[in-house]
């Protein structure tokens, strides 16, 4: 490689380089964004959301290129006018055509590498996004009582805090179960709890102290003229489990998506698009 080469090739690839992940970091945010209200708020680990960014990354990236090859080019061939050094090529007898050459190969080097990136890479990427943002769609939010708000994220119950001392400790705490469908016939109220969550997070302890839980039939309520069933009870510690199983975020099987173009290479696509002959 002469000295030329190396010169501009060497310019060319640091600016390249910035702009690609100027470039990535945009299209990334931009994506992000258009799926913030699906995956954000529902406590999901950290790991979960590195792994989807990774492949949003991995998906956007070829889409990068182009502009930050455009970029890049304008910034070295800019860099090198301002400090006079194309005049330089110039008058040595050097066209720009000539000049251009280095940056020329690399990029028919990239754009293959691209070709490969796309019809391999990134249709597999592109299978497991798909996979995981259904599943943070269909996971439910994160648990997240708030104070003098009814709660009704558990299925079958509707909780209602009015003073949190922190996430553990509660104070005026009404509890409406509705675990049987009848509306709100069983409620329980208690001066304070405590709520802690165990085994793994897949199931909530909740324990109510001196508190009153009151229940009315319906069986007989508003057909007949017989009183209505009514049961009072008290205590001084109740404690309820919670299943959590609604809010752990499960795995599809991937290859529920494998009709999408999008998980398709170009063999795969081809074969959508010819008609089968019949004989």
């Amino acid at each position: 490689m002469k000295k030329l080469d190396k010169l501009i090739l060497g310019s060319f690839i640091g600016p390249f380089l910035l702009t690609f992940l100027v470039v990535d970091f945009i299209l990334l945010t931009v994506n992000m964004l258009k799926y913030f209200d699906e995956i954000f708020g529902k406590g999901l680990g950290f790991l979960i959301y590195m792994e989807l960014i990774s492949y949003f990354l991995i998906s956007i990236s070829p889409m990068a290129l182009p502009l930050a090859v455009l970029l890049s080019s304008l910034m070295t061939f800019g860099n090198l006018g301002e400090h006079f050094e194309l005049t330089a090529i110039k008058s040595s007898g050097i066209s720009l055509v000539r000049a251009l050459r280095p940056i020329g190969v690399f990029v028919v080097v990239l754009a293959f590498a691209a070709y490969l990136s796309n019809n391999h890479l990134v249709p597999k990427v592109n299978l497991k996004t798909f996979s995981l943002l259904y599943d943070i769609r269909m996971k439910s939010p994160a648990l997240d009582i708030k104070e003098g708000v009814f709660y009704d994220g558990i299925p079958g119950y509707s909780i209602k805090v009015n003073r949190k001392l922190d996430d553990v400790r509660l104070r005026d705490i009404i509890i409406y179960n509705h675990n049987q469908g009848q509306g709100n016939l069983s409620v329980t109220l208690a001066d304070s709890g405590r709520m802690e969550p165990f085994f793994n997070d897949n199931y909530m302890r909740l324990t109510l102290y001196n508190g009153t839980n009151y229940k009315e039939d319906r069986a007989t309520r508003g057909i007949s003229e017989k009183p209505v069933g009514f049961n009072r009870a008290t205590f001084q510690e109740n404690v309820i489990i919670f299943n959590l199983d609604a809010f752990q975020m499960s795995r599809t099987p991937e290859d529920l998506w494998s009709t999408n173009r999008a998980i398709k290479d170009i063999s795969g696509i081809k074969k959508d698009w010819i008609p089968s002959i019949h004989w």
